[in-house]
């Protein structure tokens, strides 16, 4: 076995070359098409789930007004 590759439609090296290298940078362009696409319709998701809620929650106070991680003040020191 050798390692030239069939060369079915005649191109030459370089022709392969770019055809491959356009075919690559092609398939990263719609790798990346489909995360921003994902993303932004997680975003959308977001939004709309906001637009449907009752115009009251948005004047309502927030559930836990205080930090959870407050210290407590001690006045003994070991």
């Amino acid at each position: 076995m050798s390692d030239e590759k069939i060369n079915i439609l005649g191109h030459t090296e370089r022709t392969r070359l770019t055809a491959d290298i356009t075919y690559l940078m092609l398939k990263g362009a719609g790798y990346g098409a489909a995360l921003c696409l994902a993303i932004w319709l997680v975003i959308a998701v977001i939004a709309g789930i906001g637009q449907a809620l009752p115009d009251e929650s948005r004047d309502t106070q927030d559930p836990t007004p205080w930090s959870s991680l407050t210290v407590p003040i001690t006045t003994a020191f070991v």
